[in-house]
């Protein structure tokens, strides 16, 4: 039996599939999102933790012998946010998350420092990337900063309390801006950039190799054996492509959840940064992709239902089956909703870009 954990926005979720790959079970526990301040967005690691322990019991109960039968473990998760940890492994602020928008300044002084970045990433410097995020740290908490010792992605840091080690692998390192996205490494020039170097980044290995082993006393907590493994795994997006069978050449697909994904698998490096196009590895080796992200796409619908005071299933059921029964004049008259409520990234760059009714 084989366990996935995806760490996403809303929701740490867990699948549960037999050897030939048939779903035994699923369970989830819900996450906040904190806005302290305009633009921003983060998380409580601790929170992604108690979430993950939450739906493991629900799982379990619900599946005891096939959950016990668990031998590997894959992550997936939201890519891009910043868990910076100090001596000890110790948490030192909450996670700053991928659609966080605070530092718009901070990337345009990435991009002045590091004249390679678009090479060697093969992106824009964004708000929502990790290196930027860190610069906002360096520039506004500097005793916080002066304190980091390690910067882990999301999913990772989930992995350091499965396992005991830092490892990351490079389809989610590629959303760092830290990554030779080429080489599948970290760039030492991109690193420098931002104050770090090797010693803060977690070790890489492909998704489809081991990343560890989960820790005795966790095995025991959770009625597994002795040894499960715990593979590289992947950004969410490429886990996504790795399901739906998304691994040659051409394969593509479009995926709305908070944000909306066009996702193209190239077989060579392809970056594409001056239309604001992403250019990532993929979950397989010596295979990457081209991801064009809006910031807004299934999230719209449930702010919408926030604003109106009904949930989505209820709207969804009040919507015509057959689009053709709306006619011309109505459709004329329908205002044109610009779905911007956290910013852009493709095709308009843009943190301050606002959600509109027109």
């Amino acid at each position: 039996m084989f366990l996935g954990i995806d760490l996403g926005t809303s929701e740490v979720k867990l699948l549960l599939l037999d050897g030939t790959g048939r779903i035994v079970g699923t369970a989830g526990a819900a996450l906040a999102l904190s806005s302290p301040q305009p633009l921003w967005s983060e998380q409580a690691p601790g929170d992604w933790w108690q979430a993950t322990e939450a739906a493991v019991a629900r799982l379990r109960a619900a599946h005891p012998a096939e959950f016990a039968a668990v031998r590997g473990i894959g992550l997936s998760g939201q890519m891009h946010g910043a868990v910076l940890l100090g001596e000890g492994d110790a948490v030192l602020r909450p996670a700053i998350l991928w659609n966080d928008g605070r530092s718009h300044a901070e990337s345009a002084e990435l991009e002045a420092a590091a004249p390679r970045l678009h090479d060697i990433a093969g992106n824009l410097a964004m708000p929502g990337f990790t290196a930027p995020k860190l610069l906002w740290v360096r520039k506004h908490e500097p005793a916080l900063f002066a304190q980091v010792r390690s910067v882990l992605l999301p999913k990772d840091w989930l992995r350091l309390q499965l396992t005991g080690d830092k490892v990351s692998e490079p389809s989610d390192a590629a959303g760092t801006l830290w990554l030779d996205v080429a080489q599948r490494d970290w760039s030492d020039e991109l690193l420098s950039a931002c104050g770090l170097s090797r010693a803060h980044m977690p070790r890489l290995v492909e998704s489809n190799q081991a990343s560890g082993w989960l820790k005795p006393e966790l095995a025991r907590a959770w009625g597994l054996g002795p040894e499960v493994v715990i593979a590289g795994g992947a950004g969410d997006n490429a886990a996504s492509a790795i399901g739906i069978g998304a691994t040659q050449p051409g394969d593509g697909f479009i995926s709305l959840g908070t944000s909306g994904v066009l996702f193209v698998v190239n077989d060579r490096y392809r970056p594409n940064p001056a239309s604001a196009v992403h250019a990532f590895c993929h979950a397989l080796p010596q295979r990457w992709h081209q991801m064009s992200v809006m910031l807004s796409a299934a999230s719209c619908l449930r702010w919408f239902c926030q604003l109106v005071g009904t949930d989505e299933a209820t709207l969804l059921a009040e919507l015509t089956p057959n689009d053709s029964a709306v006619s011309d004049a109505v459709m004329e008259r329908a205002p044109l909703f610009l779905p911007y409520l956290a910013g852009e990234r493709t095709p308009h760059n843009d943190p301050f870009a606002p959600g509109v009714f027109h």
